[in-house]
């Protein structure tokens, strides 16, 4: 812990006292660089969870601007920001949060050209994205990149959290479980709606599965898909197997 300064040890202090954490983990956090896909509703509890838990580097790639329909569940961001680009509020936000914590906007969409090199040298990629073609694309990128994946996502009052790490032998990855038809029918937000709190409750949750793989703690998540069901009040936790005929077995490392 000597090489945290005083205002870091009073800031972190709730995190230093915890046995699984202490000063060792929460060097880690102030260490690693963790790159958030998508800074919506998901992406918004994300960004303030790592910016307050001390994670020193945040990439944040969306090319999306703020709108007023996104402010009731977007919590990040506040009428002011309607207009603005969302990766550059979400900076503004995190630098008011944790002024520890750099946060790097990328104002550009992922796609299957640019991921390779826009996830690289991250410990962690959480997506958050809201379509399923994209959430391929990372998928794919971080088993090739061998980085661990957190995947969340919400619909109506239904959310959905697991975390991957595919080029591993007995490990699915995100194609594994859902396929490879990236033209599959999708319903977005707008059209059937979302209950705005369960956004922040599947992305805190996100939060705290990249601060696991950051910091290694009590029983590993990977391979595990949580499902929320709000409606009804439930929480069931699935196994996830591997597909042995999806790409994620044949994949093989990017040269670093």
């Amino acid at each position: 812990m000597s090489d945290l300064r005083d205002d870091q040890l009073e800031r972190y202090a709730r995190h230093i006292i915890l046995k699984e954490i202490g000063g060792a983990g929460q060097l880690r956090l102030l260490a690693a660089h963790v790159t958030v896909v998508g800074a919506g509703g998901i992406g918004c509890p994300v960004i303030q969870y790592l910016a307050a838990a001390g994670v020193g580097s945040i990439r944040v790639i969306d090319d999306d601007h703020v709108s007023l329909s996104n402010l009731q569940r977007q919590v990040l961001y506040g009428t002011d920001d309607i207009d603005a680009l969302k990766a550059e509020a979400a900076m503004h936000a995190a630098a008011r949060l944790n002024p520890d914590v750099k946060l790097v906007p990328i104002n550009q969409r992922i796609d299957a050209h640019n991921a390779d090199t826009l996830l690289r040298h991250s410990d962690v990629i959480i997506d958050g994205c809201d379509n399923f073609e994209t959430r391929l694309i990372v998928s794919d990128a971080a088993t090739r990149l061998r980085i661990p994946l957190v995947s969340a996502a919400v619909g109506q009052f239904d959310g959905q959290l697991a975390v991957y790490r595919g080029w591993e032998a007995d490990q699915p990855c995100y194609r594994c479980l859902v396929g490879d038809d990236p033209a599959r029918a999708e319903a977005s937000c707008a059209e059937q709606g979302v209950l705005g709190a369960l956004t922040g409750m599947i992305g805190s949750l996100a939060a705290l599965e990249a601060i696991r793989l950051l910091v290694p703690f009590g029983a590993e998540a990977v391979g595990k898909m949580v499902m929320a069901d709000m409606l009804s009040s439930r929480f069931r936790t699935l196994t996830l197997t591997k597909d042995p005929a999806c790409a994620c077995h044949a994949a093989e490392p990017l040269p670093a």
